[in-house]
């Protein structure tokens, strides 16, 4: 069974008296292990599935499966049980807390989790560590470059031990030697830990350093031909 599975999807908003079409009928299957870039132009729907993916939203028409449980079928509790358990977020403008250091930043996931002080401590002194970020522990966020932000970014979604990482944009707002770095360090993650990741990006290199491409465009998939299977461009 895959990770994560989208079945027939559709979502649509309601702008005015305006339905607006986001997604229509997407199927998708990813497994665990993979590092999946979800690609296409701007507005092409690529958010709103990889909202629909980490619980921040319901689809309209379809199902999405996540560690073979169906979203629209879980209760509020067990929505957020997904997204503070198996889903760690990566966001393009890093949404770090100003007045908290690194360390506090890091810990804010942990703080609806019933652990002690010290596995809390150990848990988040492992993720400093794994992004290579733990002698910035007690700075604020403004004290850092863009690339030492992301990776706090990194460690506060790994402090959960999460199954899945999505990540939206993640090196839009870095320089190229940054955002090498912090592509180097996901797919390391993914080597070591076996955390699945999956991003929407526009950025190149990240696209070339990914085991596969999905190409969304007016809020579908792409398809070889009516009927066939989405196209999925392996990344060599």
């Amino acid at each position: 069974m895959a990770l994560i599975e989208l079945k027939s999807v559709s979502k649509h908003y309601l702008l005015g008296q305006v339905t607006v079409p986001a997604l229509s009928a997407i199927d998708l299957a990813v497994e665990a292990g993979e590092f999946l870039a979800i690609t296409g132009p701007s507005g092409s729907g690529k958010t709103t599935l990889l909202n629909l993916v980490g619980c921040l939203d319901l689809p309209t028409a379809g199902e999405v499966l996540v560690g073979g449980r169906s979203t629209a079928e879980c209760s509020e509790r067990e929505l957020d049980q997904l997204r503070s358990r198996t889903l760690g977020m990566i966001f393009q403008a890093f949404n770090l807390v100003p007045v908290l250091t690194v360390r506090e930043n890091v810990a804010l996931p942990l703080q609806l989790r019933k652990l002690s002080r010290r596995e809390c401590e150990q848990r988040v002194g492992h993720a400093l560590e794994s992004v290579g970020i733990a002698k910035f522990d007690g700075q604020l966020p403004d004290k850092l470059s863009g690339g030492q932000r992301q990776r706090v970014g990194i460690a506060r979604a790994l402090v959960t031990r999460p199954r899945i990482i999505l990540a939206d944009e993640p090196t839009a707002n870095l320089d190229s030697a940054n955002a090498l770095g912090i592509i180097e360090l996901m797919r390391q993650l993914n080597r070591e830990q076996g955390v699945t990741f999956v991003f929407s990006t526009h950025d190149d290199r990240l696209l070339k350093s990914v085991d596969r491409v999905v190409t969304v465009r007016d809020g579908r998939l792409l398809q070889r031909e009516p009927g066939a299977q989405p196209m999925l461009e392996r990344v060599a």
